[in-house]
């Protein structure tokens, strides 16, 4: 660290203000002591003005008597410019620094010196200018004393903003995500606007950055420990994905185990009770019950082995997403397994066959190019007022491969418009409730 030595002058303004004009180019005098030498510049100030600009040095002044001339405070030499830079917005409220590092300079050594119209200068001065990656995670990487003050706090916020609309779709931009330092990737991943397939991708992605920035296993064990397994939404993942993280070794079994119970049990649960569950513990610090805006609708699969090989699908679809499918959008659902393949709902808004109007149509496909075909009976139901049961809807039979889809045109028998009507009898709660059941056919 080298030690300034500030002169207390009785100088009028103009003075002094040349004088801290002069200094940039002035040589520090070096003092040896026993230990190690020390850098000594003499910097002449008036201390009213400075005062009046800095908490820090309003307390030194006032703690001094009427003969002393001088005080001296200690920096690091890195800190000598920004310091400089701080002296002269004393007098004049402007700043030689321009760009985003010397501006985060000298904000640094406003903080340290509780100068806030000075900390307000650069904060502003710091949004007005362009915004990149590589700024925001400079603004973002900041100390959290410095990032909890009022005056910068717009300037997280707007690096925030940004970082979410720059990465909404992780997929796209991916090598550039990979390279988010931890304060990035947690604005990211902790995003409801991410535009992703599933909570699958999230995980993935988190896994893969993960073993990038933390190579040794016990300091990614820590980082997914202490941050990254707060940013994942386990109840939206598959149960195949869940199997994984089981036997994973980036996790602690103790860890593992914790979410992927919490995320089975609520799955188990049926749609109010959930919803229950989501009201009670979310807030901004946790959201791993908030779905977010994937492609892929989340589904409850059930798996029966005998004494038929079995599985019974839930998806459930909102009213505004069924609103928003008019006039040929589709949903896709997550996939899940049955007979050893990975099979798919999917809802579509369909014109009928004479071509009159549109009506919601529901279809079972197969994932996979070279999967092998699977012989199935499948029913499709829905939950219908006012006795809120599951009424079938559609029956059939077909042997699935990879590219086809198989299903009705006319879920529920009824034209668009009654459909998505205030008093359809298909919405309960604004939500609309199908089940699937699909049974293997053995020869």
């Amino acid at each position: 660290m080298y030690p300034y030595l500030f002169h207390l002058s009785d100088a009028d303004d103009k003075r002094e203000e040349a004088a801290i004009g002069r200094l940039e180019k002035s040589p520090p005098n070096i003092v040896m002591t026993k230990s190690h030498p020390l850098c000594l510049r003499t910097v002449h100030i008036s201390s009213p003005i400075v005062a009046a600009k800095s908490i820090f040095f309003f307390k030194l002044f006032s703690n001094g008597t009427e003969e002393q001339r001088y005080v001296i405070v200690q920096i690091h030499e890195s800190e000598e410019a920004a310091l400089m830079d701080l002296l002269k917005f004393t007098y004049c409220n402007t700043l030689s620094a321009k760009t985003p590092t010397g501006l985060l300079d000298v904000l640094m050594i406003a903080d340290k010196f509780e100068a806030a119209s000075c900390m307000r200068y650069c904060s502003n001065e710091l949004q007005n200018q362009p915004m990149t990656t590589e700024t925001a995670l400079l603004y973002l990487d900041l100390p959290s004393k410095v990032l909890k003050v009022n005056v910068v706090r717009p300037l997280a916020d707007a690096a925030n903003v940004f970082l979410l609309l720059r990465f909404t779709d992780i997929t796209k931009f991916e090598k550039e995500a990979l390279s988010l330092s931890l304060s990035g990737i947690e604005v990211v991943l902790s995003s409801d606007l991410l535009e992703i397939a599933s909570e699958d991708v999230v995980y993935d992605f988190a896994l893969k950055w993960a073993r990038m920035h933390y190579p040794k296993l016990e300091e990614r064990r820590q980082v997914w420990t202490s941050h990254l397994c707060f940013l994942i939404r386990f109840p939206a993942m598959t149960c195949t994905k869940l199997k994984e993280i089981m036997t994973c070794n980036d996790f602690g079994w103790e860890l593992a185990s914790k979410f992927v119970l919490e995320a089975l049990f609520y799955k188990a649960e049926p749609p109010y009770q959930q919803g229950e569950i989501a009201a009670r513990v979310e807030n901004t610090f946790n959201k791993r019950y908030v779905e977010r805006a994937y492609k892929l609708r989340p589904v409850k699969a059930l798996e029966f082995e005998a004494p038929h090989q079995q599985s019974v699908v839930y998806l459930d679809l909102k009213n505004d997403e069924c609103t928003n499918l008019f006039p040929e959008g589709k949903i896709f659902s997550q996939g899940f397994h049955l007979g050893g393949q990975e099979l798919f709902l999917s809802a579509h808004c369909n014109i009928e066959q004479q071509g009159v109007y549109h009506c919601l149509g529901l279809f079972l496909g197969m994932q996979g190019e070279e999967s092998e075909p699977l012989a199935v009976d499948y029913e499709f139901s829905v939950r219908v007022r006012p006795d809120n049961e599951f009424v079938s809807m559609y029956k059939g039979s077909h042997t699935l491969s990879s590219g086809i889809v198989v299903g009705c045109h006319n879920l529920c028998g009824v034209t668009w418009i009654p459909f998505l009507s205030e008093d359809s009898l298909y919405f309960i709660d604004e939500i609309l409730h199908i089940r699937a059941d699909i049974t293997v056919i053995r020869e």
